[in-house]
């Protein structure tokens, strides 16, 4: 059963839009609830390999010693968002019935989780995930764990302790102003092009020619 409210409109269509918006965060809330009822949430970076969702979180949150092995889990990957301001859409000028709205994009992914306090496992994990963000901030002087001398890395990873999610179902939205006019898209792309939101701007601007070049 389906538990993201994702209105016709703005469905992510197909597993890889969501994986690329998974992969383009880079981070996530991760969701469970303990024995006694206690829901508990950690902000971590996490990788979609397959059908795994892995990450790691300080060995001190103790979020991690609630979660019981297969505990249901639930990560929620939120991208660029922003308030949509009426006056923008061409319609308010047209007969006035609009009202504010905020544009977003969210990846919601299930599935059972398990705690895995492997320094093995940990290395690989915290690797993989500093090459993928160092390689794509594109520095010419990107950083690895292999520059930090080993004793140090070691310490390090007794810190942390690994978290995998066996994905069984993902649900995606992408809410962008689809339900609007062509002109009322326009308009809050123009009202968004060079603000803070811009990446939102960007987004609505993409979706708006897709839909245009899908028509033909």
């Amino acid at each position: 059963m389906d538990r993201l409210y994702v209105p016709r409109h703005f469905g992510i269509e197909g597993e890889a839009e969501a994986r690329a918006l998974v992969d383009t965060v880079g981070t996530a809330h991760l969701v469970t609830v303990a024995a006694d009822g206690t829901p508990d949430a950690t902000f971590l970076p996490v990788l979609w390999r397959g059908d795994r969702l892995v990450g790691h979180v300080a060995r001190a949150n103790p979020h991690w010693q609630a979660i019981g092995d297969g505990a249901p889990g639930l990560a929620v990957v939120t991208g660029p968002d922003a308030y949509v301001s009426p006056s923008w859409y061409a319609s308010k000028r047209e007969h006035g019935r609009v009202v504010p709205t905020w544009n977003y994009s969210a990846v919601h992914l299930r599935g059972p989780v398990r705690v895995v306090d492997d320094t093995d496992w940990l290395l690989e994990l915290v690797t993989a995930l500093t090459d993928r963000h160092e390689a794509g901030a594109g520095r010419h002087d990107a950083w690895a764990v292999a520059d930090a001398p080993e004793r140090y890395v070691a310490g390090q990873l007794r810190a942390i302790v690994g978290v995998e999610m066996a994905v069984e179902q993902v649900e995606g939205k992408a809410k962008l102003s689809q339900n609007r006019s062509d002109a009322d898209r326009e308009g809050v792309v123009a009202g968004l092009d060079g603000t803070p939101d811009q990446a939102v701007a960007d987004a609505v601007r993409a979706a708006l020619e897709a839909d245009r070049a899908a028509e033909g």
